[in-house]
């Protein structure tokens, strides 16, 4: 009978005696990678009263007991190792990258808005904000540097705000040399999304786009998650406290929840908002199901998706007419 271990092939009799044995080298990675390639298949496993060590021993594979334990102990840590480094998938790469998006866009909505308020003590006119304000910052620095072809020169010369000293300008500077990084950093992480949404969704991207693509596998916790989700729960997915408070204080029930930052949904009428979401949450749900079991693109989505739509818009026009609320009661004559 053949057996498989951790440490080689070992041909054994039918009363337990080693007839031969193939031991592998001493490599703990490769011993690692055989232990989990053994794992998962599970062909020719030794029976449960099989002694490893002494087998071990037998074929040559080690010299000593220590040594036996000494490199069972190596070989487990890497197999660990390998496992955790296996469960970064890509998904969940698109899951960190959207997690760090989200607070790179806090901490850099924050700076600028403090680098806005710091330099509108100096600069009041310029008009600028965000990075375009950094930019301008980090290039002139003192409004008094702002040479005359530039669009700001007269708003800068008749400005009045107050004188900005040296250190201060060097602090404002290197400040907003800080800024201008966070915005180019986001940057590269939306590129870095896009391109890895194309590679691992290509159908969701195509009718969702890549970031909110990336931000419902985000919110769902991976690819496989979001695919199992019905259409109904891709529809509020992200609307979790709306959704509470129509189950707890029978408010009204969202109609959707991080999908209406999709083009088709935030340029409808109100009225048919809540059936093009329906619409496009059956669409995403059939779009993350595709890539996960296949990752074969499918052109025709997309048309299916706007052709449903333009026959929602078509068959309601016009907002729903109130209904008329029946006539007051005529009060009740008090008995004098």
């Amino acid at each position: 009978m053949k057996i498989n271990t951790w440490f080689g092939g070992i041909e054994v009799g039918s009363s337990g005696e080693i007839l031969a044995s193939d031991p592998f080298p001493k490599d703990v990675r490769e011993l690692a990678l055989r232990s989990l390639s053994l794992r998962g298949s599970r062909e020719n496993l030794p029976p449960e009263c099989f002694d490893l060590k002494a087998a071990a021993l037998e074929c040559g594979f080690v010299a000593s007991l220590s040594e036996y334990y000494s490199l069972l102990h190596e070989v487990t840590l890497e197999a660990a190792k390998l496992q955790v480094s296996e469960a970064l998938t890509p998904d969940q790469r698109i899951v960190q990258a959207v997690e760090a998006l989200d607070d790179i866009n806090e901490t850099t909505n924050s700076l600028s808005e403090r680098l806005f308020e710091w330099y509108g003590g100096y600069f009041p006119e310029s008009g600028l904000n965000g990075e375009a304000l950094a930019l301008f910052i980090v290039k002139y620095g003192s409004r008094e540097n702002v040479p005359p072809d530039d669009p700001l020169y007269l708003k800068a010369r008749d400005s009045m705000g107050a004188k900005l000293e040296a250190a201060d300008e060097a602090l404002l500077k290197g400040f907003a040399e800080s800024v201008c990084g966070l915005y180019s950093r986001r940057k590269q992480i939306e590129a870095y999304i896009e391109s890895s949404m194309e590679a691992l969704a290509p159908n969701l991207t195509m009718i969702a786009g890549p970031m909110l693509g990336a931000r419902l596998i985000s919110i769902a916790g991976s690819l496989e998650k979001l695919a199992s989700f019905p259409s109904s729960t891709i529809q509020v997915i992200g609307a979790s406290k709306a959704l509470f408070k129509h189950l707890r204080a029978r408010a009204p029930s969202p109609k959707h929840g991080v999908i209406y930052s999709h083009p088709l949904i935030n340029t409808s009428p109100w009225w048919v908002r809540g059936k093009v979401a329906r619409a496009l949450a059956a669409k995403l749900s059939l779009a993350a199901r595709i890539d996960f079991y296949s990752a074969e693109k499918n052109p025709s989505l997309a048309g299916e998706l706007e052709e449903k739509v333009r026959k929602i818009r078509a068959a309601n026009p016009k907002p729903p007419q109130k209904r008329q609320e029946g006539g007051a009661k005529p009060k009740k004559k008090r008995r004098k």
